[in-house]
């Protein structure tokens, strides 16, 4: 590798290139550290690396085998991770909501859940920040939460055949429902084009339409000097005999380097970091870093995100415009007409034909559907709308990342994702199911297949102002290591009800002026 800081101490090392990795790099390079990221994953031009297949473009997602357990063990992959620089930014679909002012107090306000250390108010000046540096396109009104708009680019225009679908059935039931806030221009901005509603969002998206990390925060961040080394695998976070981080070890090819830092920043995920934590384990931190309160790896969460597929006479073709077109919240907060707490969002969203395919393979009452049936349902691909739940979880501490006794390549011990959904959960996914069908029916369909799913990753190292029962700080600084921050998707305390990136990239804004802030004043 030709290297900019080889053998240099730089002020800050990065794990992870994706939604978090990509903001701190920006941040903290344009204020004049030395930065140096790396990236487990590859560095993709997306002209040339992306392309138009289901298939082929699963190799966005991780690629590394993780071992699952729990009485609902996750499908790890590509629904829920990223791999390369840009993270899962480069295959999300877009959608870009802020939480609640709920969100962080579900404690207080329903007796569920853990309070955040901060609150709706803390983030409110970094979601306009993000949202304006890479111009989200949203409704006029925004009728849910905190935030009602105006977003820095007009909503979409014109949505979907599956979003007018979801649309007319909404407006049938009396529900609420609005074009959906996304990172995805709706004009040219900088150099990048507006969409033209290819719909392979994840698959990557080849004009530059949807924002990634790797084409807009990670080329700033090398524009102002920082390092960006793709293909590394992080093996370890090193510590001196004071306690203070060092650096990384990381491997490239088959070779082992180090890189020195001043301060490390651990981006690398919900599973990742805490696995990085934990196999960094020495003599003085015998139970891994960061992890004096044994809170390290758990009370993970993901969102419930079943599919409830209908049948219409007309067709609804689901590949055609970006997937998430049309969002109601209307269902997202605590009601004592249900017999759940906390809620979830509900999205009009696109489907394309082997993601259709493989979806309803598992969703037959009697068993998976194959052969003929299977034959018979694929044919009538065009004739189907869907929608789509973004469920909150609830944090369980048994719900888990721990190390297996299996090693990679690297010799490093495999994740193992333990999951269980609650009771709570169970119920909200209950309704959830019942009022996606209900939409569907409203708008002419007739509900055929419910496909249980999970999508997006958070927890595992949350937030709090006590040590004994968190792992960080507000700002995702360590209890125990002053100079060691996580920031990405880990550090929530509780998953909301709606899509997580534009809070993780909110958050990274504000670890990064505190870090600013700090090392100025020779504190870190």
């Amino acid at each position: 590798m030709k290297r900019k800081y080889e053998g240099e101490t730089v002020d800050v090392v990065i794990v992870g290139a994706g939604a978090a990795g990509g903001v701190l790099a920006k941040e903290l390079s344009e204020a004049g550290m030395s930065v140096v990221v790396l990236e487990a994953g590859p560095f993709r031009d997306p002209q040339h690396d992306f392309a138009s297949d289901e298939l082929a473009m699963q190799s966005l997602g991780w690629q590394e085998a993780r071992i699952v357990d729990g009485h609902d063990p996750l499908q790890m992959g590509h629904n829920n991770s990223g791999w390369g620089v840009g993270g899962g930014t480069t295959h999300f679909t877009g959608v870009f909501l802020r939480f609640h002012e709920s969100d962080f107090r579900t404690k207080t306000l329903d007796g569920v859940g853990q309070d955040w250390p901060i609150g709706y108010s803390d983030l409110e000046p970094y979601y306009t920040k993000i949202e304006k540096e890479i111009a989200v396109s949203g409704p006029k009104h925004f009728p849910w939460g905190e935030f009602h708009g105006p977003y820095p680019y007009p909503e979409r225009d014109p949505i979907s055949p599956n979003a007018q679908v979801f649309a007319r059935g909404c407006e049938k039931l009396g529900i609420r429902w609005v074009v959906s806030p996304l990172a995805i221009l709706s004009a040219p901005f900088e150099d990048r084009p507006p969409c033209i509603n290819r719909g392979f969002c994840n698959q990557g998206c080849m004009p530059n339409a949807k924002f990634s990390t790797l084409i807009v925060h990670i080329p700033k961040a090398i524009e102002a000097g920082a390092e960006v080394l793709p293909d590394c695998r992080v093996t370890q976070v090193n510590t001196d005999e004071s306690g203070r981080a060092t650096g990384v070890t990381f491997v490239h090819n088959d070779v082992t380097y180090e890189q020195r830092a001043r301060l490390v920043i651990l981006s690398a995920y919900v599973v990742e970091t805490p696995r990085l934590l934990l196999n960094s384990a020495n003599s003085r931190f015998s139970n891994g870093l960061a992890n004096s309160s044994g809170w390290v790896g758990k009370a993970f969460m993901t969102h419930s995100s079943h599919d409830v597929y209908a049948r219409f006479e007309e067709e609804v073709r689901l590949y055609k415009g970006t997937p998430v077109l049309a969002t109601t919240q209307d269902f997202y907060s605590t009601s004592p007409e249900r017999d759940f707490a906390r809620g979830y969002t509900l999205h009009a969203h696109g489907v394309r034909p082997v993601s259709f395919a493989n979806g309803i393979t598992q969703s037959g009452k009697n068993g998976p559907i194959w052969g003929t049936r299977l034959r018979e349902v694929v044919l009538d691909y065009n004739y189907f709308g869907r929608v789509t739940l973004v469920g909150e979880v609830l944090p369980n501490p048994d719900n888990a990342i721990t190390l297996s006794d299996e090693k990679d390549t690297f010799g490093m011990p495999r994740a193992k994702v333990t999951f269980s959904y609650g009771e709570n959960d169970n119920r909200l996914i209950q309704h959830a199911v019942g009022t996606m069908s209900e939409i569907l029916s409203a708008a002419g369909g007739k509900p055929e297949f419910v496909v249980p799913d999970t999508a997006h990753l958070m927890g595992g190292c949350r937030m709090g102002n006590d040590p004994e029962t968190s792992v960080v700080n507000s700002y995702g600084q360590t209890h125990d290591i002053p100079n060691l921050f996580i920031c990405d998707a880990s550090v929530f305390v509780t998953s909301g009800g709606g899509n997580p990136t534009n809070t993780v990239m909110a958050l990274a804004a504000r670890t990064a002026d505190y870090i600013k802030a700090t090392m100025k004043r020779m504190e870190l």
